[in-house]
């Protein structure tokens, strides 16, 4: 009988565990995928460790979900958080989707551009980092967590000038030495790079609707 009233009871998931273990994932896939671009330490294992980290956000997606079906009370509206993790969860995917590329094609060495862009996914991925734990009392830090992401937005920003900056270099390399798989292989992975940072915005979006909802 007890169990059963239990079971009664309102629940509340600790959903915001949750997004910071997710941007755990999200940070140390970052950092290999920098290292990767910048053409340091051990290629194989930054490959390994981008793969292994978008695992990592699979269960904390899985687990959201859980949460989100069993939980009687949530902080925020139940399709918020899906949306919040889901833009997350997009990100990990692009920086292994990315990470596959590079394996497929055997690149090992980078454009200026792409090492550029490699870094402002690092930074990027600090910001959501230290926007995760804010949510945990939007109404307070609606304002810095607006600052976050106006930040996140510029460096999506940064990340299409440098895609295009890298194409049209690109480009001009293949029309000097003829070298047109070269190029198509280049345009695989800006390709990847720029949705990685497009997913970017998306995560700044769904915080910026949680401010101005709960804010």
């Amino acid at each position: 009988m007890f169990g059963w009233f239990q079971r009664l009871l309102p629940h509340s998931g600790d959903f915001y565990v949750l997004f910071e273990r997710h941007a755990v994932a999200l940070m140390a896939a970052a950092d290999a995928l920098a290292m990767l671009t910048a053409g340091e330490g051990d290629r194989a294992a930054h490959l390994r460790t981008i793969r292994d980290q978008e695992h990592a956000a699979d269960e904390v997606i899985r687990e959201t979900l859980h949460e989100v079906r069993q939980t009687f009370l949530t902080p925020f509206d139940r399709g918020a958080i899906t949306s919040l993790i889901g833009s997350m969860d997009d990100t990990i995917d692009e920086m292994n989707r990315t990470a596959a590329a590079i394996e497929l094609f055997e690149v090992t060495s980078f454009d200026p551009p792409m090492k550029q862009i490699g870094v402002l996914i690092q930074d990027a991925c600090k910001l959501i980092v230290e926007a995760m734990p804010q949510l945990r009392d939007v109404e307070r830090n609606g304002r810095p967590l607006h600052h976050l992401t106006a930040k996140l937005v510029k460096l999506e920003g940064e990340v299409d000038v440098l895609h295009d900056n890298g194409m049209k270099a690109a480009f001009q390399a293949q029309q000097k030495n003829s070298d047109p798989l070269g190029f198509m292989v280049s345009r695989e992975i800006y390709k990847h790079l720029e949705r990685v940072a497009d997913a970017f915005e998306d995560v700044a979006n769904e915080i910026d609707s949680l401010v101005i909802d709960h804010g």
